[in-house]
């Protein structure tokens, strides 16, 4: 693969110096010493992007493109945002969201064509905010904030909790019954509407596109001992105390995780993840602390995207575990004003058509509700879902994920 911002020869320092926003992405694929600034300049001036992935048996191909992938999305190159804004204010119909990072791009080309193919036969213009989920959706939160009924857009597309059901968002929309669930299907992709699971929204309000799964990636090098982690229940056994990355960046993930925990195993299990998480500790705190294997500063499991797990190698110390109770999944949610429907439908079902949904399962490793679409996945393969009992019987989820954030954030206190 040729990108125009690095050679894959080049030294991972000059790569990190020039793009900084490529750090998350090493640490989250095992160069976590990375964040060190120490660590950074001493060893990334030693060794060049080829090397480095060999070493952590990571497919340098895939690893590139999501740098080039996360360097595009931060500096909003002009080459790619792909009009990913059309907001003039005078379109009939508006869609406002973010979009997946790693499918932006493919998704952004697909729909443009597909307006620019459409929008004379639909009759009006519609104006748009697609924007990277990396850049997060503070700029819908204050919009929404404030906004009445009569002035929202009439599609919302996003992965997440918050944004959709707190009660200072969207979640007072939800109450008054403005969405309604366009997509048309009686029945889900299997993966999501079985015995298990079901995604489908029995209020018929909101819609569910397709799924950011959450897996786990160890680093056999650091079990030092320990068994091998197959299940939530695992991590938060005490074993793994001070030996995980969570994804803290990731807002929809983490806020997923941070639910599905706690319908799982209660606030006990919300304060043994934040044991269980990887912190900075002083000398003086080792010395006293009793955790175990903390002086690598590697972290024995990484919990991330599906996506990011599928680039290592076979051969690598790095192995992927799809957790036993099923995979914690952050749901990209599509929201349809039942006001705007004549007008909103032929949208929706472009965005919920086969064609999209092949990609968000292909291209991202986000599996697709559509009846019709091939996600790939084997039967152990489950998700760790909350259900929608669970999010009907809390009035305001927002609310409840600051509550478990702030449990979270607790000082765990050093024994």
């Amino acid at each position: 693969m040729m990108n125009k911002y690095f050679d894959p020869n080049e030294k991972v320092f000059d790569i990190t110096e020039r793009y900084p926003e490529t750090l998350d992405v090493f640490a989250a694929n095992g160069f976590e010493h990375l964040k060190n600034e120490a660590m950074r300049k001493m060893m990334g001036k030693t060794i060049n992007l080829v090397t480095a992935c060999k070493t952590k048996k990571i497919n340098l191909d895939l690893f590139e493109k999501k740098l080039v992938e996360v360097i595009e999305q931060t500096r909003g190159n002009l080459d790619v945002t792909l009009n990913q804004t059309r907001e003039n204010g005078d379109g009939e119909v508006s869609i406002l969201g973010v979009l997946p990072c790693p499918v932006r791009i493919p998704l952004m080309e697909s729909f443009t064509k597909w307006l620019e193919n459409h929008e004379k036969d639909l009759g009006y213009k519609v104006d748009y905010e697609l924007k990277a989920a990396n850049i997060g959706v503070d700029w819908i939160r204050d919009e929404m904030e404030k906004a009445e009924e009569d002035n929202i857009s009439d599609l919302f597309m996003s992965a997440g909790f918050d944004l959709f059901f707190d009660e200072k968002l969207m979640g007072k929309f939800k109450s008054q019954g403005v969405f309604e669930d366009m997509s048309g299907f009686e029945n889900l992709n299997k993966d999501f509407q079985n015995d298990e699971i079901s995604l489908k929204d029995p209020k018929g309000q909101y819609t569910v596109l397709a799924v950011v799964p959450a897996v786990f990636l160890v680093n056999t090098e650091e079990l030092k001992g320990r068994k091998m982690p197959l299940s939530w229940a695992d991590l938060l056994s005490g074993e793994f105390e001070n030996s995980i990355s969570l994804p803290l960046n990731d807002f929809d993930l983490f806020n997923a995780l941070l639910l599905s925990i706690h319908k799982e195993f209660g606030e006990d299990g919300i304060r043994r993840l934040r044991k269980a998480h990887m912190r900075s500790m002083t000398p003086a705190e080792m010395v006293k602390s009793n955790v175990r294997n903390t002086s690598s500063g590697i972290p024995t499991v990484t919990v991330m995207p599906y996506l990011f797990a599928k680039m290592v190698r076979e051969e690598s110390p790095l192995k992927a575990v799809w957790p036993k109770e099923g995979a914690v999944i952050s749901p990209i949610f599509l929201l349809s004003k039942k006001a705007s429907k004549n007008k909103v439908k032929p949208l929706v079902d472009y965005f919920m058509s086969r064609e999209v949904g092949q990609m968000l399962s292909t291209s991202g490793k986000f599996p697709s509700t559509h009846p019709e679409v091939q996600n790939g996945l084997t039967e152990d393969q489950r998700f760790m879902w909350i259900g929608w009992d669970y999010i009907n019987s809390h009035k305001d989820l927002g609310a409840l994920i600051r509550e478990l954030m702030d449990i979270f954030n607790k000082e765990a206190g050093v024994k």
